[in-house]
């Protein structure tokens, strides 16, 4: 039977839940395998939070050809405006080029312009020439920052370097001020001992957003908010850390991992923010944070841990650096959108 379409005859609406295995289907058949644990979770995550997701079916009829999934990024990565991230894009095989990518980005943009974001963001890998050409097509130029990878290997126990390289209290994405770095000597080290980690509790929130407002300069109650309650709600989707010395909270860490984001063939943990009190810089807040991170991963059975970095901020990149993060082989897309007129 001939599937091919017209343009003129697909229509684009909101996906809804019914919609899974439709979409699950097109999915594996890009893909080579299912990810329906993955699709089902993005359609829950839409329903439960609809304000921080778009997401869009294109159809001929009542059968769904195409799908596109995006979420709001608030501050992930050091973004200092809302953003869009585009999660999955999908059209069945025997019906591309015909219009059906260009209808879901361009519902996508719409959606993103009536809600005041003027950005999208995305990743590839660097020889997926299938997802770079079309990425190249819809506008998208490579963002001027780094993906930056580690194993899961347990190198956040290993010894600190000896360089201390300090970011100023409000540079860098994040921002994660304390960076791990060595006391003067063995005396201060003993000093100042290791912070207690532990899983972000609610009660943890206040404390939170002021060392967060105080590095970012932003408020971000509702964005912290949300990523807690998920974490809440499932911690093998979310891990959420909160370190704490005498009973005062001094650093935080939020990351997920999730099966399939951006395409990815294995389950990564992803670095979406984390932060330190200013006033416990140089005290391994940062460090403990990361090695606390790590073992919680393990036990997830995640096996890679990934962050976003701006390409100027070398400090971040310092960091990183030192707890074995190098640069992955997946490549940041940016999309400025215009604004409305």
């Amino acid at each position: 039977m001939n599937t091919t379409i017209a343009t003129a005859v697909l229509a684009t609406r909101p996906l809804a839940a019914s919609d899974l295995d439709a979409v699950v289907a097109i999915d594996a058949a890009i893909e080579g395998r299912s990810r329906s644990a993955y699709v089902q979770r993005r359609l829950a995550a839409a329903l439960r939070e609809p304000d921080l997701h778009a997401q869009f079916a294109v159809c001929h009829g009542k059968d769904l050809v195409g799908a596109i999934l995006a979420r709001v990024l608030h501050g992930e990565f050091g973004l200092g405006r809302p953003a869009l991230r585009l999660e999955m894009v999908g059209v069945r095989p025997g019906e591309r080029g015909h219009g059906a990518g260009r209808m879901l980005f361009d519902a996508l943009t719409g959606w993103a312009r009536r809600h005041g974001i003027v950005q999208l963001r995305t990743a590839a890998h660097w020889n997926d020439t299938t997802m770079v050409h079309w990425l190249d097509a819809m506008g998208f130029v490579l963002a001027p920052d780094l993906i930056l990878g580690c194993a899961v290997d347990g190198r956040a126990s290993e010894p600190e370097a000896e360089e201390q390289i300090v970011a100023s209290a409000g540079e860098g994405p994040g921002r994660e001020i304390d960076f791990g770095l060595p006391q003067a000597n063995d005396f201060e080290r003993q000093a100042r001992s290791s912070p207690e980690v532990r899983a972000m509790r609610p009660e943890d929130l206040r404390a939170i957003v002021r060392i967060d407002r105080s590095i970012t300069g932003h408020d971000r109650t509702t964005y912290i908010a949300g990523r807690l309650d998920e974490a809440m709600g499932n911690g093998a989707i979310r891990v959420s850390l909160s370190a704490s010395r005498d009973g005062a909270i001094v650093g935080y860490l939020m990351a997920r991992a999730d099966l399939g984001d951006f395409g990815r063939t294995a389950p990564v943990a992803v670095i979406d923010t984390m932060g330190v009190d200013t006033g416990y810089a140089r005290q391994g807040v940062g460090r403990a944070l990361l090695r606390e991170l790590f073992a919680s991963l393990d036990a997830l059975h995640v096996d890679q841990v990934e962050t976003e970095v701006p390409w100027t901020d070398l400090a971040m990149q310092a960091f990183f650096q030192r707890n074995g993060f190098t640069p992955t082989q997946r490549l940041p897309f940016v999309r400025v959108l215009e604004a409305p007129a």
